[in-house]
């Protein structure tokens, strides 16, 4: 019996995966959790194969999750079941040792033969979104743009992003004008909006 832990944080569709995956006779769900920071300790606590991480969660990230749940509990594999296929966030998932990567909108049938899949020692991707992925190529911000970028999203000032960050403010002026330039934006709001759709933050 494979043993899947599924983190979500929608109640109904936590609940309508667990219902879809119980129909299958070798699949057995035995953890649910609603924020991606306590995936580790049910996995801990609950053993299971495979833990299935929305990306957008309280707490922490999927891909986080997926980061945490690597270095924790190693035996269980993580797969990123997310509405959001962007390329970028398939190429942090697979950096951080994520076995599969799947879209919302795929047939169940499909999802219980991808967690046969990984549990084989096989990856498994969305074969569309893998293809965008390679067409898109890694991002081209660094890690401290990115930061700064992330940081920037809810309008903080340059002040306060340099106060967040440690860093000085002509230092935070600068990674801005980089990440503006790098994502072929006008504005450090636009740069931030261009880099989350592609998955880059």
């Amino acid at each position: 019996m494979i043993r899947v832990l599924i983190a979500e944080d929608q109640t109904m569709v936590r609940g309508a995966l667990r219902a879809l995956l119980d129909l299958e006779d070798d699949i057995e769900v035995v953890a649910e959790v609603g924020r991606g920071d306590l995936v580790v300790d049910a996995a801990r606590e609950h053993r299971p194969d495979i833990a299935l991480l929305d990306i957008e969660m309280p707490g922490c990230d999927g891909i986080e999750a997926a980061r945490a749940l690597a270095a924790a509990v190693p035996d269980c594999r993580a797969v990123v079941l997310t509405t959001f296929g962007r390329p970028g966030f398939l190429r942090r998932a697979m950096e951080v040792g994520a076995a599969g990567f799947l879209v919302k909108d795929a047939p169940v049938a499909e999802l219980a033969r991808s967690i046969r899949a990984v549990v084989a020692g096989e990856r498994v991707i969305d074969r569309d979104l893998a293809a965008a992925a390679l067409a898109l190529g890694a991002t081209p911000l660094s890690a401290r743009e990115a930061d700064v970028l992330r940081a920037a999203t809810d309008g903080a000032t340059v002040a306060d992003i340099a106060r967040r960050l440690f860093l000085s403010e002509g230092t935070v002026r600068n990674y801005l004008s980089s990440a503006i330039g790098k994502t072929g934006a006008r504005t450090r709001v636009e740069a931030a909006r261009v880099a989350e759709e592609k998955g880059w933050l």
